[in-house]
């Protein structure tokens, strides 16, 4: 059988399949439906430095061809990260899960105190996700990751967590690699590409917008070729840095399409929306692709599309 331990950055994980940020809740909802243990990590919902109440209803609006995907405005609700290592974390630690802990922040400082309260974690908390494709207040809404200069101050910000860090970032930028390396310099171990494409469905019906916040985030299958290039482009460009790939994986072959694109490991997102085994679907998949194809170990798949 193929070895597919994953290395990101200074952290080893025991499978390149993660969840993504988002799409399994804050604690081990996804127990229930197969191991936690047996994936590289569980990558919670992003949290704040506080409670967050996130966007008026409906927030989820599945596309016209439910096939392709989702788009989604949940305004990142959460119960801020001090509440979450009190509430939500034992759960996912009795569960035997790795856990990566994604944070956000309307401001640079709110980063820093959201990092600096996780710093009290168990060693569970293998790394910390710094979620700088989302609103930055300070600057008229726009993303912290369409700038490199301000992608390199929240990762600077953020180093109190005393855990790797990784940066997610958005594909809605023609900046990608430049924030890529931006992040890099902030401190991050690894990038996690990517974040949802901005998008907006009208309910034809009513006549208006069909979520409460109006845009929303693209997620899905839709999604995928447009990661998988963001993907491809940051390691052509930035070979030595880690990447996490995210966006439409939902079988195996789409994880190996990643890791081909030059990912280390893999996170499930929209997937689980239809199926909550899906995770553990895509590694399964990814196992006997590579033992039917002859692979020993994942390192032989990384950047081969290059």
């Amino acid at each position: 059988m193929a070895d597919l331990t994953a290395q990101v950055g200074s952290i080893v994980l025991r499978a390149p399949v993660m969840t993504a940020s988002g799409a399994s809740g804050h604690g081990a909802e996804l127990a229930p439906y197969g191991p936690l243990s047996d994936l590289g990590a569980v990558v919670v919902k992003s949290l704040s430095d506080g409670p967050w109440p996130g966007n008026p209803p409906p927030r989820l609006h599945p596309l016209r061809s439910p096939a392709a995907g989702m788009i989604n405005s949940v305004g990142l609700q959460g119960p801020g990260a001090e509440a979450w290592l009190a509430d939500d974390l034992p759960a996912l630690v009795d569960a035997g899960a790795d856990v990566v802990a994604s944070i956000w922040g309307d401001t640079v400082d709110a980063y820093r105190r959201a990092a600096e309260l996780l710093a009290a974690g168990p060693p569970q908390i293998v790394a910390v996700e710094v979620n700088v494709s989302c609103p930055n207040t300070e600057d008229g809404m726009r993303m912290f990751a369409h700038s490199a200069e301000a992608t390199e101050a929240v990762l600077a910000a953020t180093a109190g967590c005393g855990r790797p860090r990784w940066a997610k970032l958005s594909p809605n930028t023609p900046e990608l690699v430049a924030v890529a390396a931006a992040a890099v310099r902030g401190g991050a171990e690894a990038v996690v590409l990517t974040n949802t494409l901005s998008g907006l469905v009208i309910d034809i019906e009513k006549r208006r917008p069909a979520l409460g916040g109006l845009r929303g985030g693209v997620s899905g299958a839709a999604l995928h070729p447009v990661a998988v290039r963001a993907v491809f482009d940051v390691h052509e460009a930035l070979p030595a840095v880690p990447i996490v790939g995210v966006g439409g994986v939902a079988g195996g072959a789409d994880a190996v399409e990643m890791l081909m694109a030059g990912a280390s490991a893999v996170q499930v997102g929209t997937a689980i929306f239809a199926d909550p085994r899906a995770p553990w679907k895509v590694l399964a998949e990814l196992r006997q692709w590579c033992d039917g194809s002859g692979v020993a170990s994942l390192a032989e798949l990384i950047g081969a599309a290059h």
